[in-house]
């Protein structure tokens, strides 16, 4: 058993398993566990214009999100899964590539379907990262 899957079998919903697989991908650097959870018709968006879709574009998505740092560690403040819906409230705390430091709060929004995460949305501040000269987020 992988130490992603010791996570997934002691999480009881699909919002917990995505928060500790969020937490793995970032000490691992291996989005394969995150990404697993996305069914195949997916949707993924932040605050760019861009969706990505499937378990190709989720892949994409969180490797371009984790090749912006250094280092990054998501806390959850907190969650809940209802009705199809789960709702995270976290804050992101690491270091850029080049060395800023950076500190930053969201809500991310998934949408289950058959177990499996249907839509993911995320929302946070941008402030941080203009202050810190990067306007955004990669995700290119």
């Amino acid at each position: 058993m992988t130490q992603a899957d010791s996570a997934q079998t002691q999480a009881s919903t699909l919002t917990e398993q995505f928060m500790q697989a969020l937490q793995t991908i970032e000490q691992t650097g291996d989005v394969e566990p995150l990404v697993a959870l996305f069914a195949d018709g997916s949707s993924l968006k932040n605050l760019t214009t861009q969706t990505w879709t499937g378990q190709d574009g989720a892949r994409e998505f969180w490797t371009a999100y984790l090749s912006n740092f250094e280092r990054i560690r998501s806390e959850f403040n907190h969650h809940l899964e209802a009705s199809g819906t789960g709702l995270m409230e976290w804050e992101a705390t690491g270091q850029l590539k080049g060395g800023a430091d950076l500190a930053y709060r969201g809500v991310s929004i998934i949408e289950i379907d058959e177990g499996e995460v249907s839509a993911f949305r995320t929302y946070y501040d941008s402030a941080a990262f203009v202050n810190t000269g990067v306007a955004e987020v990669r995700t290119e």
